[in-house]
């Protein structure tokens, strides 16, 4: 690999090189031969805008240089290597998880080897060992196509236990090992999904999508529950959006939504934004066919199973603030007497979760305010991660996995290693004193105090985060995406790149309409900053 150099740029040369020096008429020179500038990138190069991308270079030979050659490999891509990453993450994640995949934890060790997941003890809990359909033959807890998800892994693991007790050649392991192993597998298949989508939304950064496959946070959680189904979903319908496809995008959303409930937060992002773009017939198809595809799959449950359908909504109505959310902490704090004061087992919070609605809804119109009043329209990715941050902060629950759903979303919203590693370092540090505090003192675990610390340090980072994106949408010059190539405006933005401005509710935003317009003022108008390397309109 060719090291950065400090030499004039291809960019300053004339297109066929180096013009000649000039010679006497009398004398006859034989010039050398003219040798072309070797093409700039027609991508932005990590190592020569990130400062951790560059320092952890060292290791292979340091930054990119501008002599080598890219754009032309024949097998490793960049889409190939994110997806070797992911593959290299996805093995950690499996090597962390294996001390519990048997299912025997004598002696807490799903606590003492940091490998619980829900999958092991739902196998038995919810009669998928014993071939039970899920919400017609026993109850469940979960959205309907992720019950779904659980009873098609079960399947196929029966499938193989049957085959390798016929095959000799085959390994036998115990039923819920093989569901086990078929989930993890499944979910893998989710994380490459979303690693694609990933890239596939970068625009002129495919790159950036090495930061889900290398992500900490991945590791740590990507087997615990099967939220990486629901994640795969919503970001194939953020790409489905990208490539100009309304309606598969809210097929893809109502399929989401139906694994998990967060997806639909979408539809309230590109409300606001198709508003502001006068765009509302698309956003409309959109939401029709979300809300038809989340039918399909529902209504027969709900038809067939009505309570267990319900299931679902009713939990999530009568449970408690979760442990590791900021709800729980203030009633820790004033030993339960904020809110509904001490309850009895199953009694709803219904003050709780009044406060939570009453919280919920005024990030949504906090999140609205800032699509329509800030100077050039957010990215979708922006808005998408401020919105689903935000709600997690306020929700009454923040199950340890949740924060996966942030995950691609800040890589689309703010691509920067050092912000993206601090926070997912607080995620992955969560999960040691949760499992800690959940063994007990008793078992030489530790205080709840030391639990709540790290979900405050959590908390903290989230904050930080949203506030650099709201700052990077306030001042769009400072955006990291748009700032990486001219005339940049919203890779993921589909429909709405590029599209001039029809609703906005400040002067300072109604005088920048024109996005193409500024997106070439905000990466063409740039300085040398300091960055790695390279033509100051790739700088950050």
């Amino acid at each position: 690999m060719s090291t950065h150099d400090t030499g004039p740029s291809p960019a300053d040369q004339p297109e066929d090189g180096p013009a000649p020096s000039p010679r006497p008429a009398a004398v006859r020179v034989s010039e050398p031969p003219q040798v072309a500038a070797p093409p700039w990138p027609d991508r932005v190069v990590p190592t020569w805008t990130d400062r951790v991308a560059a320092q952890a270079s060292e290791a292979f030979g340091g930054p990119w240089g501008r002599h080598a050659v890219t754009g032309r490999a024949l097998f490793w891509t960049p889409l190939r290597v994110v997806l070797l990453f992911t593959v290299l993450g996805l093995a950690l994640a499996w090597t962390k998880q294996n001390p519990c995949s048997d299912g025997n934890w004598v002696g807490s060790k799903q606590y003492t080897h940091f490998c619980y997941s829900d999958t092991v003890p739902l196998f038995g809990l919810r009669g998928l060992d014993t071939g039970q359909v899920p919400y017609l033959d026993s109850a469940m807890e979960y959205p309907v196509l992720t019950g779904g998800f659980m009873w098609l892994a079960a399947v196929l693991a029966r499938s193989y236990d049957s085959l390798a007790q016929s095959v000799g050649l085959l390994p036998t392991v115990v039923p819920v090992q093989s569901y086990y192993v078929v989930t993890c597998l499944m979910l893998s298949v989710c994380a490459l999904l979303i690693t694609r989508s990933v890239a596939g939304l970068t625009g002129r950064r495919p790159w950036d999508a090495a930061m889900v496959g290398l992500s900490p946070l991945l590791v740590v959680h990507a087997f615990t529950n099967w939220d990486l189904f629901a994640v795969a979903l919503a970001s194939l319908a953020m790409w489905a959006w990208a490539k100009q496809h309304p309606v598969l995008a809210g097929v893809l959303i109502g399929l989401g939504t139906a694994a998990k409930l967060y997806p639909v937060l979408l539809l309230g992002v590109l409300l606001v934004l198709c508003l502001r773009a006068g765009r509302l017939r698309a956003w409309a198809g959109t939401a029709v066919a979300a809300a038809g595809a989340w039918l399909v799959v529902n209504l027969p449950i709900a038809l067939l199973a009505p309570d267990n359908w319900r299931l679902f909504f009713t939990l999530n109505d009568s449970r408690p603030a979760d442990p590791d959310t900021l709800w729980n902490i203030a009633l820790h704090a004033t030993d339960n007497a904020l809110f509904d004061g001490p309850l009895a087992a199953g009694q709803t919070p219904s003050v709780l979760n009044a406060w939570v609605a009453g919280a919920t809804l005024a990030v949504c119109a906090a999140v609205g305010w800032l699509a329509l009043a800030a100077p050039v329209r957010p990215r979708v990715a922006q808005l998408a991660f401020l919105l689903v941050a935000g709600f997690l902060l306020v929700n009454k629950v923040w199950s340890p996995q949740y924060s996966l759903w942030l995950l691609p979303l800040a890589v689309l919203a703010r691509p920067e290693w050092r912000s993206l590693l601090l926070w997912q370092a607080t995620e992955a540090v969560l999960w040691v004193p949760r499992l800690l505090w959940y063994l007990g003192t008793d078992n030489k675990g530790i205080d709840v105090q030391w639990f709540f610390l790290a979900v405050g340090v959590r908390d903290v980072a989230v904050v930080v985060l949203m506030a650099l994106v709201v700052r990077d949408v306030w001042h769009p010059e400072l955006d990291r995406v748009r700032r990486s190539w001219p005339g940049t405006d919203d890779p993921s933005g589909g429909l709405l790149d590029g599209t001039p401005d029809r609703f906005v509710l400040r002067k300072r935003a109604a005088q920048q309409r024109d996005l193409g317009g500024v997106g070439r003022g905000v990466a063409g108008g740039l300085e040398d900053d300091g960055a790695v390397g390279g033509p100051r309109h790739l700088q950050e």
